[in-house]
């Protein structure tokens, strides 16, 4: 077991990830560039010629009062059955632990809930899992996300298999004159505006323009694009789209409050879905829906409509270091959440 430490190191690890099977995004190097609220440290498992077997990237962040928390998104990237492995990257986790301090780590793994084996292993090493959440406000990442296997798929099957009512309103929005044009750093400010709109109407919270102008310029046009809709030349809704590795993920959508009856999202969604496929991607990610699988949603129906997979992850993987402390922060850290929720509401 080893970490990150120079360049070199971190040219091999951006290697070895863009070329895994469970590469994702949020364990980059560039995708750390972005959270620079957060330290980051990369723990690389090896085999005995020294070759990267696994990896894990870990965010470090102080929390006043109580101390420094550790969270992984999405890793850790590795043959997830393989205990040995595992085992090397839970000492670097231990080491890490002993130099911050850490009350915690928390880990949301990009692994199915029904994988017995990955639960089996982390718990013989000491972990807990939480894995009961049903909203987007128990955790960090989505536990439930729909995903389009896009492996080897034409444009042609794809989007054959939409649902009859999806592949009627992305024809709408082009028969109704909406057009799809990616977009500049530069056209982020209207992307922003519809972002706010959108978190005025839906009652979230949204981002600063500078966080979006961050991304633009730490993931650049390699790994992130800017698709815009118009109707006579004027934006009306946008998302941002993010390909690494073998993957694509739908990031972030915004839409105005005119003009939704011409279906610009359907027509967005199936642009990405494109975007996917020139890039050769094995899975495209339409991320989070509600723990609910229920038509009556709007947001389950839309996604379910482009005829991806409803998947839920195994939830958040954690070892406690200082229990009481920890235990105290969930606590505030849960009263936060609902108060914020309540502001939001009154707003609206």
């Amino acid at each position: 077991m080893r970490f990150v430490t120079d360049e070199k190191s971190e040219a091999e690890y951006t290697s070895f990830l863009e070329s895994h099977e469970r590469c994702n995004f949020q364990q980059s190097i560039e995708w750390s560039k972005v959270k620079t609220s957060w330290k980051h440290e990369v723990i690389l498992a090896e085999d005995s010629s020294g070759k990267i077997i696994g990896a894990l990237m870990v965010w470090i962040r102080k929390i006043p009062i109580f101390g420094n928390i550790m969270y992984s998104a999405r890793g850790p990237v590795c043959d997830v059955h393989n205990m040995e492995v595992l085992k090397q990257i839970n000492e670097g986790v231990q080491e890490l632990a002993k130099k911050y301090n850490a009350i915690v780590i928390r880990i949301e793994p990009d692994i199915k809930s029904d994988d017995q084996s990955f639960r089996n292993i982390m718990l013989d090493l000491g972990y807990q899992i939480k894995d009961d959440a049903k909203n987007f406000r128990e955790e960090i990442q989505p536990r439930y996300v729909f995903r389009l296997d896009t492996k080897g798929k034409t444009e042609e099957e794809l989007f054959s298999n939409l649902h009859s009512k999806t592949r009627y309103n992305v024809r709408l929005a082009t028969k109704k004159g909406v057009t799809i044009k990616e977009g500049t750093r530069e056209d982020l400010k209207d992307f922003h505006k519809i972002m706010v709109t959108t978190g005025i109407r839906d009652g979230f919270i949204t981002r600063p323009l500078s966080y979006f102008e961050k991304m633009y310029d730490c993931l650049g046009t390699k790994h992130m694009k800017l698709l815009m809709a118009y109707f006579e030349d004027k934006p009306i809704s946008g998302v941002i789209v993010i390909m690494y590795g073998n993957k694509t993920w739908y990031l972030y959508g915004a839409s105005s409050n005119e003009h939704r009856n011409l279906m610009p999202n359907y027509l967005l969604q199936w642009e990405m879905i494109k975007i996917a496929l020139e890039n050769k991607s094995d899975i495209y990610d339409l991320r989070g829906v509600p723990g609910i699988a229920d038509n009556s949603n709007g947001l389950y129906r839309f996604k379910k409509g482009f005829g991806a997979e409803y998947t839920e992850f195994i939830g958040e993987v954690y070892m406690e270091f200082k229990p009481l402390r920890y235990r105290t922060y969930k606590f505030a850290e849960k009263v936060f959440r609902n108060v914020r929720a309540l502001k939001l509401k009154f707003k609206k």
